[in-house]
Formats: structure tokens, C-alpha cells, sequence
């Protein structure tokens, strides 16, 4: 099993899409459970990938191939892991906050946690608080993501915070923040919930929700 899955996390650091079908699916077929595959196949070359690009020996580009692979590989196993009881009713909202334009990270994030089960709707960057709020109302979200890359735009996180805590809406969903420029004193001051990276992200989503 664990040869198998180590072909796999390969894969995904080198982005090879067709690969990662074949094994997930070999996998599937030899009874290595959805779970497993996820967390010690999947997830696993995708946290190697983010040490590789923090290291500089991995540039946005590739990161972008490997989370393509990444989501082929999610494609095959999440009905598996829903059946197996995994939070799909969970909603998450996810949106790179006015002025920023940057969407890798969210994009990442994104991933690991329809990878964990969740339901993910990401509606983009650089969108105004009122259409982030506006939204919000529309789908009803039991957590909100809130990305910002660039310090200038962290204030907007602020505001739309203030906004949901204006219209009501904290009292019935919570708010997740992160992005490179961002601190957990940041966070806490700003009322929302720090995640380091996209698998911290998860860690913190199941933890907001109980799970």
C-alpha cells in the first residue's frame, strides 16, 4: 500500500494528471480506503509541493500543474469519501477580498478542503463587500474564506467582517482569513480564524465546525 501511495504523492509533485487517475483508481481497486489515499497519496505530495515552492525549487506554474493532478485525483475519490460520511453538507464560501487580484493560494485552499469533503464555491477576486455580502445571504455558508496577498488589501478583510457582523450573519457562520501578509494577532484582532496554509485550512474548518 504504502509503495502505491508514495507513486502517487510523486505524481502529484510532478504534476502528471494521467498518472494520478491510473493510481487513485488502482488504489481504489486494491481496497486502500478513499481516506488513506487522500491523505497519504494526495494531500502528501501537495504539502511536499508547498515546501518545494517555499523553497524556491517550485514556481507558481508547476504549483498550478500539481494542483490540477491534485484535483483529478479528488474527482475520482470524493464521491468514496462522501458516501463514507465525510462533511458535505458543509459549505464554504471562498473570495480573494477588493484589490487583490492574487488567487493561487485560495485556489489551493479550495482544493484541500473539497478534498476534505467540503463544498467549496469560490466566486473570485477582487470582489467589493457588498457582492461578498450579497452572496453570503444567497447561499447561506456555515464559514467564509477570506484571502488577501497584499498588505494594502488586508484592511478589506476588516470591512467585510464588520459588514457580516453588521447584517447579522457571524451569529450563524464563521469567518476564516489567510494569505502570506496576514498574522494570527492580525486574525484574532480582525475577528476572524488564522490558517497558516491550505492544509492548515482544513485543520481549522473541520475545528470551526466540530467536525
Amino acid at each position: 500500500m504504502q509503495q502505491k501511495l508514495k507513486i502517487l504523492s510523486d505524481a502529484i509533485i510532478d504534476g502528471s494528471v494521467e498518472t494520478v487517475r491510473q493510481q487513485v483508481q488502482e488504489a481504489l481497486n486494491e481496497n486502500i480506503s478513499a481516506r488513506d489515499i487522500l491523505n497519504e497519496g494526495l494531500l502528501k505530495g501537495m504539502d511536499e509541493v508547498g515546501v518545494l515552492f517555499k523553497e524556491g525549487e517550485m514556481f507558481v506554474p508547476e504549483v498550478l500543474v500539481s494542483a490540477k493532478a491534485m484535483q483529478a485525483g479528488v474527482d475520482i475519490i470524493k464521491p468514496v469519501l462522501l458516501s463514507d460520511g465525510a462533511p458535505s453538507s458543509a459549505k464554504i464560501l471562498t473570495v480573494t477580498v477588493e484589490g487583490d487580484l492574487h488567487d493561487i493560494g485560495i485556489k489551493l485552499v479550495g482544493i484541500m478542503l473539497e478534498g476534505a469533503g467540503f463544498e467549496v464555491v469560490n466566486i473570485g477576486v477582487d470582489v467589493p463587500t457588498s457582492k461578498i455580502i450579497e452572496k453570503v445571504k444567497e447561499i447561506k455558508p456555515q464559514i467564509i474564506g477570506l484571502s488577501a496577498m497584499l498588505t494594502t488589501t488586508m484592511v478589506s478583510m476588516k470591512c467585510v467582517i464588520e459588514e457580516l457582523d453588521r447584517e447579522g450573519l457571524l451569529s450563524v457562520m464563521k469567518v476564516m482569513v489567510g494569505g502570506a501578509p496576514l498574522s494570527p494577532s492580525f486574525a484574532e484582532k480582525i475577528g476572524g480564524n488564522y490558517s497558516a496554509d491550505a492544509n492548515d485550512a482544513v485543520i481549522v474548518a473541520k475545528k470551526l465546525l466540530s467536525l
